[in-house]
């Protein structure tokens, strides 16, 4: 199949244009470059443009005969997106119109979309399922419940074939070393770590010692980036015969703030400093999916199911490209 990847030069897209080769589609990025990065792209063809020129979309779709996408585009960050909540509306929810809009204009009726966890604000109790409500508590998230309900509408009006994929905590790289995650300003837990264990963190800090948990710390779900990708690509494939698809991505296990540093402790071998502080506003104790529907239904399976093997191939990428791409 020829699929258009939406910011396909990102973390999680670049991973999935390695499982979408694999399994014998043509994939081709559309990336502003703005976040990702042009070396993640490997052989595939990069067409650098934006969302915000449907124009150009629609054109892009048309040249390269696409007959699906997948929607990774999009600015990810809670905190910025408090800061500045406009710029989240018109580059998460604008911009996805844009990209639906062109779609049609193209012919194209299958979307695989890029969703998050955050749907799902605080939950009272976990496992979280794709029945819990969604009541995000930050515009990042409710970009994304916007984005899901266009395409619950398109699909009921315009016959909008789609996957919306809500994930959890997407962390790891490549085993062989190749691609991985590179943020700036960076955000999440175990690439922080990492910094630190290669001294290019003072220390790492833990927000909160005095939740509800094991060990204090708050509690999450990590899943390998390779078994998002392999994710969309099931997703992607089986939309002819399920229409419509809303799926948790996760391991059902959770880790917390203390498990990770140690983990990355005993990958790396390295020492380095850890500092609590206070609580950041927010932040629920404990965030653990059930992935039992995809699983069911897709069988999916994550083939790095532990905080071990995620670690070790973030350690490999981080510490042969310590300066990222």
């Amino acid at each position: 199949m020829r699929v258009l990847v939406t910011g396909g030069a990102g973390y999680v897209g670049s991973h999935a244009l390695v499982e979408l080769r694999e399994a014998g589609h043509e994939p081709v990025v559309f990336d502003n470059l703005s976040e990702g990065h042009a070396p993640a792209v490997g052989e595939c063809r990069l067409i650098t443009g934006d969302l915000a020129d449907e124009e150009q979309v629609r054109g892009a779709l048309r040249e390269t005969r696409a007959e699906a996408v997948m929607h990774f585009a999009a600015s990810a960050y809670v905190g910025e997106s408090v800061e500045d909540p406009e710029k989240y509306y018109f580059n998460n929810v604008v911009n996805s119109l844009r990209l639906l809009r062109a779609m049609r204009g193209a012919g194209v009726e299958r979307l695989v979309f890029s969703s998050s966890c955050t749907l799902y604000g605080v939950p009272e109790r976990v496992p979280i399922t794709e029945e819990f409500p969604v009541q995000p508590i930050n515009p990042y998230g409710r970009t994304k419940a916007a984005v899901e309900a266009a395409l619950s509408d398109y699909a009921a009006a315009y016959g909008l074939r789609y996957a919306s994929l809500r994930y959890f905590n997407a962390a790891g790289a490549m085993p062989d070393g190749s691609i991985g995650e590179d943020h700036e300003p960076e955000t999440h837990l175990i690439p922080l770590v990492i910094r630190a264990a290669l001294g290019q963190r003072e220390s790492i800090s833990i927000y909160g010692a005095d939740y509800p948990t094991p060990d204090g710390t708050c509690i999450r779900d990590y899943v390998h980036v390779l078994d998002l990708a392999t994710a969309h690509v099931a997703a992607m494939e089986a939309l002819d015969e399920r229409p419509v698809m809303v799926y948790n991505l996760s391991t059902g296990r959770g880790h917390s703030v203390r498990e990770v540093i140690e983990t990355v402790r005993r990958v790396s071998g390295r020492e380095f400093a850890v500092v609590e502080a206070e609580r950041r506003p927010g932040d629920p104790p404990a965030l653990v999916g059930s992935s039992a529907k995809v699983r069911q239904e897709l069988g999916w399976q994550p083939r790095y199911p532990e905080l071990e093997q995620i670690v070790e191939t973030a350690w490999r990428w981080h510490s042969a490209h310590p300066e990222g791409f």
